[in-house]
Order: C-alpha cells, then structure tokens, then sequence
C-alpha cells in the first residue's frame, strides 16, 4: 500500500516509514513546530503494526499526527509581591490608665509596667507613652495601627511568643528603626492595634500574636500582661492626649 501527500512547491523532504508505506510531503512547512510534529508522528508509525495492515487508511495517519501534536506553552515568570511595609505618620504624647483609674509604672528590678493607684506626690511614678502611628496597607485591619514607647526612654512594648503564650515585654531600640517595619519581619512584635470602643477607651491588641490583647490585673500593683478576651483581666485603657500635663510634670 502506498499513501503520497503532494503539491506543487519545489522543495521536498521525504522518508521510509516502513516496508510498504511512502510518506512523501512537496509541501514545505511554514514553522519548526509543524516539522517536529510530521517526525514524531512518523516515529510512533514505524513502530505500530497497523501500518502493515491493508486497512490503513487516510484517518489512521491523521490520527497518528494529531496524537503526536506538539502543543505549544507559553511559560510566565510570576514574581512574588514583595512584603508589605508599615510607615509611620506621627507620634503623640499620651496618658494611659486602665478601667480601675490606675496609672502605669515602671518596675526597675524587673523591667515589667504595674498598674498602680498612685496617692498624692507619687505622680512622678508614673509613665507615660510615645504612641506612634502606622499607616498600613491592608484595608481591614483590627483598628489603628501604633507602636508603644515609654517617654523619655529608648524602651517599646513588645509582645513576642517565647513559651506556650505571648507575653509582654519592654525592650530598648534605636527610634529611627521603628520609621519602617515590614510585615513578614519579627519587628512585628512592637506593633498594636487600638481599637476604640467609647471616648478615649481603647483596647491594645498585639499585631503579631491575633486576639492578645495588653491588660491589667484586677489586684492593685502587678505586672500588665498580655491576655486573651476570656480572661479575667481588665482589657480596656483611657488614652489621651496630655502635652500640657506632660510639660508640668516636666
């Protein structure tokens, strides 16, 4: 049996499938995909031994060529985005007192806050905050986005998982490296979000560690620590702007 492809183009390329079989092409193709095409299709039919059969015909070597198309792919080079940055915008001189009226003060020996229900002459004790703000990319985010420093101090809040829970910490920095934290850094640990819930009440809730949220004890005089909303602690703060008090404290 003998099976020609021919047309009037000059140029020609023939080959021997197999005993028996003549596949000749006159026809020059116009690109190297329908070449490479022709000769898988060729190869697949020399080793088949249905091309022996006198019941080959036109549709069995136009199945072996559509089976032996060589599909095209275009392949994207996709980047990931790079991580996003939080920029601060401002900072702000603040007064900080949790739902009992007590004010936060600094433990030197354990460099823990305390809230503390300060008598008379005792208000130099106590602290308070630098709060600056963030501007974050996202869209839904838990409330502002603020970084905690005590004032007149290189000291930040901070709250960092180093056990089973996220605990509270005051850790010295250099002010210039909180301008920029980006968001897959650890530099995480020092951003909150304060989500207002009333006039000058606030909570502080931890960016890096979701649902913990800064707090005080119900006794008078212990350490403020971080705690989840079932806990029984007080999780609520009176933040506000307090410039002219802080000059006469000054």
């Amino acid at each position: 049996m003998e099976f020609e492809m021919k047309c009037n183009m000059s140029q020609m390329w023939s080959s021997d499938v197999q005993s028996g079989l003549d596949f000749e092409i006159t026809h020059h193709p116009l690109t190297m995909r329908k070449v490479v095409n022709l000769i898988i299709a060729m190869e697949r039919m020399k080793g088949s031994e249905s091309t022996l059969s006198t019941e080959f015909r036109d549709e069995n070597l136009l199945n072996f060529i559509m089976d032996s198309i060589v599909e095209e792919q275009i392949v994207f080079e996709c980047a990931s985005a790079p991580p996003a940055q939080v920029t601060r915008t401002g900072v702000e001189q603040q007064n900080i007192t949790d739902e009992e009226k007590r004010s936060l003060v600094m433990d030197q020996n354990s460099m823990e806050l305390h809230a503390v229900t300060l008598q008379g002459g005792a208000e130099h004790r106590k602290v308070f905050l630098n709060m600056s703000t963030f501007l974050h990319p996202a869209s839904t985010i838990e409330g502002r986005t603020v970084v905690l420093g005590i004032r007149g101090q290189n000291l930040y809040l901070s709250c960092r998982k180093d056990g089973d829970s996220p605990t509270l910490h005051l850790e010295a920095l250099e002010d210039n490296s909180l301008l920029n934290i980006s968001s897959d850094s650890d530099m995480v640990r020092f951003l909150f979000y304060k989500k207002d819930s009333g006039v000058n009440s606030s909570t502080l809730m931890s960016v890096a560690q979701p649902n913990w949220y800064i707090s005080t004890a119900e006794q008078n005089n212990k350490p403020v620590e971080m705690c989840q909303e079932t806990a029984k602690r007080y999780r609520s703060f009176n933040i506000g702007d307090i410039q002219g008090n802080v000059e006469r404290q000054s």
